[in-house]
């Protein structure tokens, strides 16, 4: 047999096996029924995090704060269950966020960039239409464009990921009870191509709108809520906090989860919701190391709270994952001082102080702001070379990121961190995966990301659904 058609026939022939169907794919692995239905589905997702990322954000908050991360915490305390997931999309090893996030939503995988729709134009129904036909509450969380992949993975079914203008449109005729992150520019009729003013046509649906802290501060719980509260994704944690203005107005993850809990808790039927840590992906894609492991902290201080929820209410299945990991950085200069402690006390991301610069700045005055703001003292060639590289940056700027250095910064910072890259894109790693409540007792040392899918609902005593199309 000829190398090609080995891998045709074999890997990829597999892959796309998996269209048959969580619900059959479920019960053929023999993975043991829980006793007790959940009521409730928290499902979290820190997109693009690398075992490295979860491994530093863990050192940085118990070394600043004398405390553990809520995730290793929970395998400190052996109160969850553990396992690692194959990511792999049906075409390729390394997965994209739509197609990670539609082996989740849709139940089987289809090729990157698409979002619950499969090789052969297959379209099953999304996981929160499905809880939300069982009489659920549902919604989604996100520090990015709340149409982004990973939420719309859960929610609809559409050709490409970059349709975000029309999933905006198809969420109006969904009407989930909560979705919250960003995405101005997609309701916005100042700013969207056709005009069309969406957040008009949510209220006049009897969905509430919030684009502010204030705004989500004020909502009643006993109706469904749109939240937007940045153009693009939100500002990355570290710059919101060191941010009086943003702070004010901009929630943080923790924020957004609370309020999205209150309102779906109400349901007596009970609730199934995403959260996404979407800009851990950004961050890891432009090797940005203090917005990377800030987002992450953020992420996971709501997390903190759902678990405190779910230890609470006794009927909530709390899965924590991630997508497929990202640019693997890792920790590779160990010594706490001078190092790794520098992030201690950074107050700004690479993105938001390259963003300070234009080019035309004096080496003088780069090395200034970097001291300043990551008590980093660069050198003058380091500072020259930044300056110098804004002529030759990348034109298409990255995920929002704008037409700045930084890889390279990233490359000079990594002396003065201990902090290194495999690259700047997504990896095919196994990553890890947790569960806390009803239902984590049947997870398996190892499992597909499709497969997950049918686990939910099984889990949530939604069994007719399982392999409904």
């Amino acid at each position: 047999m000829k190398r090609r058609d080995f891998f045709r026939n074999g890997l990829f022939a597999s892959l796309g096996a998996s269209a048959l169907g969580t619900g059959m794919a479920y019960g053929k692995n023999g993975f043991s029924t829980q006793r007790k239905a959940a009521k409730n589905i928290i499902f979290l997702v820190s997109d693009g995090m690398s075992t490295g990322t979860l491994n530093m954000a863990d050192l940085l908050v118990r070394q600043k704060e004398g405390r553990g991360s809520h995730w290793i915490d929970l395998y400190r305390s052996n109160k969850g269950k553990r396992a690692l997931m194959d990511t792999a999309s049906a075409n390729s090893f390394v997965t994209d966020s739509a197609a990670a996030g539609s082996s989740w939503g849709g139940g089987m995988r289809v090729n990157n960039g698409a979002l619950n729709v499969g090789p052969n134009g297959e379209k099953p129904v999304p996981i929160l239409q499905k809880f939300k036909s069982a009489g659920k509450s549902v919604g989604c969380v996100t520090s990015v464009q709340i149409t982004h992949a990973t939420p719309a993975s859960f929610c609809v079914n559409e050709e490409s990921r970059g349709s975000m203008e029309a999933i905006a449109e198809t969420y109006l005729d969904l009407k989930f009870d909560v979705m919250m992150g960003g995405g101005d520019e997609l309701f916005n009729k100042e700013k969207r191509k056709d005009k069309r003013d969406l957040y008009a046509d949510f209220k006049k649906s009897g969905i509430q709108v919030a684009k502010s802290k204030d705004d989500l501060k004020s909502l009643t719980t006993d109706a469904p809520v749109l939240g937007v509260f940045s153009e693009g994704g939100l500002p990355y944690a570290v710059d919101r906090e060191s941010d009086a203005d943003l702070k004010k107005t901009v929630p943080s993850m923790y924020d957004m989860t609370k309020s999205a809990i209150d309102i779906l808790k109400k349901n007596p039927k009970g609730f199934a919701m995403q959260i996404e840590g979407g800009k851990v992906d950004w961050a890891a894609h432009a090797n940005d190391a203090p917005a990377l492991l800030y987002d992450q902290v953020d992420f996971d201080l709501a997390l903190g709270y759902v678990l405190d929820f779910a230890e609470k209410d006794g009927e909530t299945l709390v899965i924590i994952t991630t997508d497929h990991g990202n640019a693997n950085p890792g920790l590779f200069s160990g010594n706490y001082e001078g190092k790794f402690s520098n992030l201690y006390t950074t107050t700004r991301s690479n993105e938001w102080l390259l963003n300070q610069l234009t080019g035309e700045n004096t080496p003088s005055q780069v090395q200034d702001l970097f001291e300043s703001y990551q008590g980093i003292k660069l050198k003058a060639e380091e500072a020259k070379s930044i300056l110098k590289d804004y002529q030759n940056v990348n034109e298409e700027g990255l995920y929002d990121s704008g037409k700045i250095p930084n890889h390279l910064l990233a490359s000079l910072q990594s002396s003065y961190t201990g902090i290194g890259w495999a690259g700047t894109s997504h990896s095919g790693d196994f990553v890890e995966l947790a569960m806390y409540g009803p239902g984590s007792e049947s997870l398996p040392p190892f499992i597909e990301n499709y497969k997950l899918h049918g686990f939910m609902l099984e889990a949530a005593g939604v069994y007719g659904l399982a392999l409904a199309y």
